[in-house]
């Protein structure tokens, strides 16, 4: 018979797809992998927009689906059911993620916190007040919240392409500052980019909410009736006027964080079972003894149960998340017909301006600015091994705004065409050159502090 280690000679790729990686390596590789496919589909957009294939492009998103069951209809556009239907599930990622941080991750410790959560104040507040500043009094100041958010997709892709010359601590500090980032939007986006109230359907939202918060308290670990909760929550969301996507991070927030087993239980439960599974003998390569079919069951119910819901579900979805919805979302949204012709003059609208000046200086000021006032005041500390010149590169990275700049565009207009359009020419330039350049400074600029690493 052949042994395990020869059997391994004719699977070589399999050490490499096996590679033993912590989570938060999973989530640096998971959305280094997302910045990539996002970057394709954003050209993608881009091409078809400004091509023959333009009128197929807008036909087919604004193609009407219908989804019921008897007298109860919701008919959307393909569009619609994108920013309203599968960005829930994105919704649900960040919710996850905001969940672990808070929990187990960088957020949990507030010595480690409280840098990024100040610069992230200090980026939300900063660029929503310079696009106000230039907006205020036009019918175009709604859209203060468009250069608030972070892509953290975009952002972690860049540093992660700067290898050892970003510590760690650095990009530990740029992923839990964008978590924080997407806390509040998601806030912004429940608070102030709702038109109008339905409390009937938001009263049985919350119902739903509650329910799912019992499932966590009776110790329910499946995941199905979380789902099946959370699609009914946000059936109701929909309805009541707040975005329903606020239904992904409710449900989110209500699945359980620890495991059914502790690692103790598991040990001791996996060695009596692999023993068990040893005292039958196979008579071939190719079949098992028909009692070891069902101890593998249990082994495969005992390491499920010894991950967390929380942590497992994170990791089921945020692939699927990264390479079918997010990139959905930008075909979706990110194909804008470009004049050149009647470029530089939509640059100066306020709208553009407002997010270009907020993305791109808001974001340095707010983040890099508020940073070093905390740490010269010993509120806060540089990340371990880090400048003051690489976190100044992170903040120009701060500046990438794409997917919930997008995101927040379209529900602060819409129905207003041309803000919508100067608002995503705005995102697309200000994301470009923040990311060029804070990759650049930290390249080429931002020395690290250990010369001997690079």
């Amino acid at each position: 018979m052949q042994s395990f280690k020869e059997y391994k000679l004719y699977a070589p790729w399999e050490k490499a797809f096996n590679r033993l990686a912590t989570p938060f390596e999973r989530f640096l590789h998971q959305q280094t992998t997302t910045g990539l496919v996002l970057m394709f589909m954003t050209v993608v957009a881009l091409i078809l927009a400004n091509t023959p294939l333009a009128e197929a492009y807008s036909h087919l998103f604004h193609t009407h689906i219908v989804v019921g069951i008897g007298d109860f209809k919701i008919d959307h556009s393909l569009h619609h059911w994108i920013n309203d239907g599968l960005m829930a599930l994105f919704f649900f990622v960040i919710g996850l993620e905001i969940k672990r941080e808070v929990l187990v991750g960088e957020l949990s410790d507030i010595r480690n916190a409280i840098l990024p959560i100040i610069a992230a104040l200090g980026g939300v507040i900063m660029p929503a007040m310079l696009y106000f500043g230039i907006n205020q009094g036009l019918p175009s100041e709604n859209g203060w919240g468009i250069p608030m958010a972070t892509d953290i997709a975009f952002a972690i892709s860049a540093l992660v392409l700067l290898g050892r010359r970003v510590p760690t601590a650095l990009v530990t500090f740029l992923v839990a500052l964008a978590i924080v980032d997407d806390l509040m939007a998601v806030v912004v986006i429940a608070l102030f980019y709702t038109e109008q109230i339905h409390f009937i359907p938001l009263f049985v939202a919350l119902g739903f909410f509650l329910v799912l918060i019992l499932f966590n308290r009776f110790g329910i670990h499946k995941p199905l009736p979380y789902f099946i909760i959370g699609g009914l929550m946000w059936v109701a969301m929909l309805e009541s006027g707040v975005h329903a996507t606020i239904a992904g991070i409710l449900t989110a927030m209500a699945i359980p964080a620890k495991p059914s087993f502790n690692p103790e239980a598991f040990d001791s439960q996996i060695k009596t079972l692999t023993e068990k599974f040893r005292s039958y003998n196979v008579q071939n390569d190719f079949q098992l003894h028909e009692k070891q079919e069902p101890i593998l069951h249990e082994i495969n119910h005992t390491v499920h149960a010894v991950q967390a819901p929380l942590n497992r579900l994170e990791h089921d979805f945020h692939l699927p998340v990264s390479l079918i919805v997010i990139p959905l979302f930008a075909l979706a949204n990110a194909g804008i017909t470009i004049d050149f012709s009647a470029m530089e003059s939509m640059i100066m609208e306020p709208v553009t301006l407002g997010v270009i000046i907020g993305l791109v200086a808001g974001k340095v000021i707010g983040i890099a600015g508020v940073s070093m006032l905390a740490i010269k005041l010993g509120i806060a500390r540089l990340p371990t091994g880090s400048s003051y010149s690489q976190l100044l590169g992170v903040s120009f990275l701060g500046g990438i705004g794409f997917t919930m700049s997008i995101f927040i565009a379209g529900l602060a207009w819409p129905a207003n065409e041309a803000f919508l359009l100067q608002a995503k020419v705005g995102i697309l330039l200000a994301s470009l050159f923040a990311g060029l350049f804070g990759f650049m400074w930290l390249r080429f600029v931002a020395k690290p502090i250990h010369l001997k690493d690079i």
